[in-house]
């Protein structure tokens, strides 16, 4: 994200609508990204060497508005990476948005404990941190994007790959470094560790061909066109 605000210097701000670890540091990302000009996002897009676009569209439409767009993309992101940070010590982020070159964020904690210890990570982190206030509410309130995101590739994964995949990730296997061996996860579910890799490398190709599906079929009608 920082990237792309430093080499598109018309962006005012990006704000996470949703975000879907994949794996080795790739992330789905569900962008609103607001610009002072009207912009090429498949040319800016381009212009990150890691990163990938596969849906856009643009959300304002009175011309007095600064444009705003609406973008899915695949990015590899740079440890540590202020969202990973935040889920790790067990935060529920609200709100995230990158304004020039700091974050602002809405995040919801159990208790005081899990708070002081997040702020810690985060100052230990990136050397920056500002509390602006704190409120205590009844609810956690609704994470980023309110499980849209999750709940679409949910629907396109079968009970066992969710069960494989829900273990892993429970249990660190996508951590880093990993907390769990796929012999673990195997134990824990009572199957065999090759049964346990098939699954998992099934959900994992689910998930991608869901993620490329849009962009390839893009690319394919695009040259029907030609």
């Amino acid at each position: 994200m920082n990237d792309f605000r430093t080499l598109v210097p018309d962006v005012r701000r990006i704000e996470f609508e949703n975000a879907f670890y994949a794996d080795e540091g790739d992330w789905i990302e569900s962008l609103l990204v607001t610009t002072d000009s009207e912009l090429d996002l498949e040319a800016a897009i381009e212009s990150l060497s890691r990163a990938e676009l596969f849906h856009h569209e643009k959300v304002s439409t009175d011309t007095s508005e600064q444009p705003t767009y609406r973008l899915t993309i695949v990015a590899h992101e740079p440890y540590p990476f202020i969202l990973g940070v935040i889920l790790r010590e067990k935060g529920v982020p609200n709100r995230l948005k990158l304004h020039g070159d700091h974050f602002d964020g809405v995040v919801t904690v159990n208790v005081w404990e899990d708070f002081r210890r997040l702020a810690d990570r985060i100052q230990e982190q990136f050397s920056r941190f500002e509390l602006l206030s704190v409120n205590q509410v009844e609810t956690t309130g609704e994470p980023l994007g309110s499980g849209q995101l999750g709940r679409v590739l949910r629907n396109e994964l079968s009970q066992q790959q969710l069960t494989v995949l829900r273990a892993a990730h429970s249990m660190g296997y996508f951590d880093v470094p990993r907390q769990a061996s796929a012999d673990d996860i195997a134990e824990e579910l009572d199957i065999a560790q090759s049964t346990l890799s098939e699954r998992l490398r099934l959900a994992e190709k689910q998930l991608f061909d869901l993620v490329f599906s849009t962009e390839e079929e893009s690319s394919n009608a695009e040259s029907d066109d030609k």
